[in-house]
């Protein structure tokens, strides 16, 4: 991370178009299946998948489509977005990885001196 750099999400999209694992919580799964309202276990097995650590669950990639699209995405917006995991809303202020600003759209704010 930049230090006295924060970034504010354009909403562009890009970040739910990578390859890699969204893992939610048992608190955001239901969260989400609320929002969406539908039954827990419904909202487990058509849109969550095993994590390739074992250790919990993560969102699948939409079944058809590009691949490596997050299945809540719709176009550049996110079908979730008031209650997406805190993977999502973190990113790229909490947590990225190298390579992040070639396609993200976030725009750099200076915080503090």
């Amino acid at each position: 991370m930049e230090e006295g750099v924060d970034y504010a999400c354009q909403r562009c999209g890009n970040c739910c178009r990578w390859h890699g694992e969204v893992p939610v919580t048992d608190s955001e799964i239901a969260r989400i299946a609320d929002f969406l309202g539908m039954e827990l276990y419904d909202f487990i097995a058509k849109y969550t998948d095993l994590r390739a650590n074992r250790a919990g669950l993560t969102l699948i990639d939409k079944p058809e489509g590009p691949a490596n699209e997050c299945v809540f995405l719709d176009g550049i917006n996110c079908t979730i977005q008031e209650v997406k995991p805190s993977q999502c809303a973190g990113f790229p202020n909490e947590w990225n990885f190298p390579g992040w600003k070639e396609k993200c759209e976030a725009k750099p704010l200076r915080i503090g001196k």
